[in-house]
């Protein structure tokens, strides 16, 4: 599973797109392999930057151009990748395939942190705080988490970390200071993807869909 270096011929076509988000289906694979039985569909993987966030889900963010099916989407945010390690990251995307299988387990849900995700995150070893560290609130609009030493995910990245995997691109710094608003957050519907700006305590409930409008993480 080691990725592809960056160091090749002048004479070779150096790739970067396929290297790089090939890379982080590895990790997809694997810890869906380690973590989930398997059990999480193929799903399309994104760097996208928004301010504040590290990741996010959104189902069926995509449908076929040919045929009929939809696809959702999981997304890193490389802004958030600057000063945090390969484990830290990796949680992340954890994070986000926990959303996968509460939404593959419950389908829609009013709360897209709610008791049930905090349940599965805890199953894998990462535990939801809203603080990041033990003793936050473990549901809500804007959650995170902290990763439980010598848990499930704990182990499992040890495994793709000895097989030689890591993360080769992060964001320059130019790219994390622009368009960024400290005053606001972007909130986002789960269901339909419709977003919204507004103070960090806002709470939004998508008009369309009737769901609560949480701050990606």
């Amino acid at each position: 599973m080691k990725n592809a270096p960056y160091d090749r011929k002048n004479s070779e076509p150096i790739q970067i797109t396929p290297r790089e988000y090939g890379g982080l289906q590895n990790a997809y694979d694997f810890f869906n392999r380690e973590l989930f039985g398997d059990a999480l569909p193929d799903v399309f993987l994104t760097y996208q930057r928004r301010a504040r966030s590290h990741g996010y889900f959104s189902p069926d963010r995509f449908s076929a151009r040919i045929g009929e099916f939809d696809r959702h989407e999981l997304a890193l945010n490389p802004d958030s990748f600057t000063g945090r390690t390969d484990r830290e990251i990796c949680s992340t995307l954890v994070h986000e395939q926990v959303h996968i299988r509460r939404h593959q387990i419950k389908g829609k849900t009013m709360r897209y942190h709610d008791k049930a995700w905090g349940a599965l995150m805890k199953e894998i070893g990462l535990h939801p705080s809203a603080t990041g560290k033990p003793g936050g609130k473990e549901t809500g609009t804007q959650m995170t988490h902290y990763i439980i030493d010598g848990g499930p995910f704990d182990v499992a990245f040890a495994k793709l970390e000895k097989d030689g995997w890591q993360l080769n691109l992060q964001s320059t710094h130019e790219s994390k200071k622009r368009g960024v608003d400290k005053n606001k957050l972007k909130f986002s519907c789960g269901s339909c993807g419709q977003n919204a700006w507004g103070k960090p305590d806002l709470q939004i409930t998508c008009t369309l869909c009737g769901a609560e409008m949480p701050v990606a993480e």
